[in-house]
Parts: C-alpha cells; sequence; structure tokens
C-alpha cells in the first residue's frame, strides 16, 4: 500500500465520523463536511490504486521486455 491510499482510508474514517458526530448533534453543517471528507477519501484512495497500478505495468513491462533499448537501435 501506498501514502495516498492510507491517507485516503483514513480520510474515509474521519469523514463517516464527523458525518455521525453531525448527525447525532443536529448540526447539517458537520455531516456534510463529513461526507465531503469521506468523498475526497475515496478520490485520494483510487488515486493511489492508480498509481500502484501503472507502477506495477511499468515494471512488468521492464521486467519482459529487459533488452527494449537495444532492440530500438536496429
Amino acid at each position: 500500500m501506498n501514502h495516498e491510499r492510507i491517507q485516503g482510508i483514513c480520510m474515509q474514517f474521519g469523514g463517516r465520523l464527523k458525518e455521525k458526530l453531525g448527525e447525532l448533534t443536529g448540526d447539517p453543517r458537520t455531516a456534510a463536511a463529513g461526507r465531503g471528507d469521506c468523498f475526497a477519501g475515496r478520490i485520494l484512495e483510487q488515486r493511489g490504486i492508480a498509481a500502484q497500478e501503472a507502477d506495477r505495468q511499468l515494471r512488468d513491462f521492464l521486467r519482459r521486455n529487459r533488452n527494449w533499448r537495444n532492440l530500438s537501435h536496429r
């Protein structure tokens, strides 16, 4: 797991807590802010997953094509 995924998961958890706190206290602004934090956390987590997948694909390409630089000069 990379840093962005962990940060996104934590942000989602904090957003859910803030949303529930807003619902319990009857404060719609706090509940809305919690939903926003949860949404931002999901975006951050997905961006982290995408970055991990891109890194994995690059490593796989380089592993499969160890001599790709030498092939382009022929």
